[in-house]
């Protein structure tokens, strides 16, 4: 359950907040900044200590908005998720209102950082504050669900995922949060419907075969669980589900408590 760091902002953002701006010397080269976007932006990806020095520098040549974006997603780069979310949270609240999209996918960014930071409470804020704006914003639904499920509010959970389901039915990922979020309430039978709908979209979806493991555990079915996590080995080594996996291997076996 990574968040995600963008949300198609890119060229949208940096089009929007800094189209007419002029560099801060009058002895500079005008900066492209569309260019230099796209520049900070990939180094966000792969070198985020460089991309947050270009986001300083562009910052003082007219980079604007969109600088303190790029700095701001840097940040998340470098694992400073409260600064980051605190930064993106003053960056929507200066995003011109008539900006609603903009605003939207800042604030989807806000809430991804400070869910990054282990602060829920402020990530629903966020979400929830962009959510006012944009309520059929599908990624931002099942975004919220997941601070719920955190804060253990799983009925509204429930709720979001409900929604984003009648927006998007056949989103395998949904259908899974959804499983989850029924498990939590102990209603297994509502799980396991959502988790055998997903798996018949997707059969060997790595998340959705741990889940439909643990389902199978909790109502008595060890040897079926056990099929199950050892499908997740063999079709996502190395990735956080194959690591979940293998603990409940182990613990199935009785080899770690």
């Amino acid at each position: 359950m990574i968040p995600r760091t963008e949300h198609g902002l890119a060229l949208a953002l940096c089009l929007a907040v800094i189209s007419g701006a002029t560099p801060a010397g009058s002895q500079d080269a005008p900066w492209d900044h569309e260019q230099e976007y796209t520049t900070c932006m990939t180094q966000t990806r792969t070198m985020p200590d460089q991309a947050l020095e270009t986001a300083r520098a562009w910052q003082a040549h007219g980079g604007g908005d969109a600088a303190r974006h790029c700095g701001a997603v840097a940040l998340i780069g470098l694992g400073r998720y409260d600064e980051a979310a605190v930064r993106l949270d003053a960056l929507a609240a200066d995003l011109d209102s008539a900006d609603v999209a903009l605003r939207v996918g800042v604030l989807a960014q806000s809430g991804q950082a400070w869910l990054l930071a282990a602060d829920a409470e402020r990530a629903l804020a966020a979400q929830t504050t962009a959510l006012a704006l944009a309520p059929d914003h599908v990624e931002l639904l099942v975004d919220r669900s997941v601070s719920l499920m955190t804060l253990t509010r799983y009925w509204e959970a429930v709720d979001d995922l409900n929604r984003a389901l009648d927006l998007a039915p056949d989103r395998v990922d949904i259908l899974i949060f959804r499983a989850s979020a029924y498990r939590y309430l102990d209603s297994l039978d509502l799980a396991r419907d959502d988790i055998d709908r997903a798996l018949i979209l997707e059969p060997d979806n790595p998340d959705g075969l741990l889940e439909r493991g643990i389902l199978k555990r909790l109502t008595g079915e060890p040897e079926a669980a056990r099929a199950d996590w050892q499908r997740v080995l063999s079709v996502a080594e190395g990735s956080p589900a194959a690591d979940m996996a293998r603990g409940n291997l182990a613990r199935l076996d009785g080899t770690v408590q």
